[in-house]
């Protein structure tokens, strides 16, 4: 599933092309893309017509559209969806679901989603922060994160390290190959309990969350297969940086001890068993 550079990587470059741009019609291909969006496909495509779009915003995984209506497109790529910039004549992707035209001619947008696990949705007075999205918490790269309260947040948890980091409640945006990097970064293992961790180290552990974000956004993503794109069609490259995740049985980078792979929570997990030892086991 696309993560935060991912997502981060796509609000940027939909940002060049769609702000300020007035939306003509929009035709909604499959119903499932829009599911979300309770009206339904008929409504979607009016309450959109003639609109325009004047930024383009995220949280976490999730992006949104603000409009000149004070409502918003609200979007998530879930595991396979796509948004792509595409002229009029270029051939309608396979797995096509909804298409923007705008007043003024090409670029179209195109969301492409081959599972349909992703979708769109209008969130009525959406444009500053959509209701549906506000539960969620800033992710580390928003400005108005809060390192302390973070911190604090983390460490009066009785949970596990790795587990808080997935946790959208506290800090959104990180999944599992970014959870993975930072964690090796940082030197923890994923089950450490967050409620015995120092201050300082979950301090060290959110600079290294950064840390890697950032790298990635650079890099435009970590692209396994061809169903992660940027708004060009064009793959990310942060995979060819990663040191534990996926790489089982790979010496580790920084002591050559072979990277291991464990199980969570239906899920996999990559680490360095010399550089991550696991914790103890400590009596409550």
């Amino acid at each position: 599933m696309p993560e935060l550079p991912e997502v981060e990587t796509v609000r940027q470059g939909l940002a060049g092309w769609v702000i300020g741009r007035r939306l003509d019609t929009v035709e909604v291909r499959h119903p499932r893309a829009i599911r979300r969006h309770l009206p339904g496909p008929v409504h979607f495509a009016a309450v959109l017509a003639g609109r325009q779009i004047i930024d383009v915003r995220r949280r976490g995984k999730y992006l949104w559209l603000p409009l000149d209506s004070g409502d918003a497109v609200v979007g998530h790529l879930g595991m396979s969806g796509q948004l792509l910039l595409q002229p009029a004549h270029a051939p309608d992707e396979t797995h096509l679901r909804v298409r923007f035209r705008f007043v003024d001619g090409d670029p179209q947008l195109r969301f492409v989603d081959q599972r349909t696990f992703g979708g769109l949705a209008v969130s009525a007075g959406g444009a500053e922060l959509p209701a549906e999205i506000a539960h969620i918490a800033r992710d580390p790269l928003d400005p108005d994160f809060s390192d302390t309260a973070f911190v604090a947040a983390v460490r009066r948890r009785r949970t596990e390290i790795k587990r808080a980091l997935l946790d959208q409640s506290l800090i959104s945006g990180i999944g599992n190959i970014y959870a993975d990097e930072a964690l090796w970064r940082t030197g923890l293992h994923g089950t450490r309990p967050t409620d015995r961790l120092p201050a300082a180290t979950v301090t060290r552990l959110l600079a290294h969350v950064r840390d890697v974000l950032r790298a990635a956004v650079t890099e435009g993503g970590t692209s396994f297969d061809a169903l992660y794109v940027n708004v060009n069609g064009e793959s990310g490259y942060f995979d060819r940086s990663l040191n534990v995740y996926g790489r089982e049985d790979q010496p580790c980078a920084r002591c050559g001890a072979l990277i291991r792979r464990e199980s969570f929570m239906n899920r996999s997990s990559f680490s360095c068993p010399r550089c991550q030892p696991r914790p103890r086991a400590v009596r409550r």
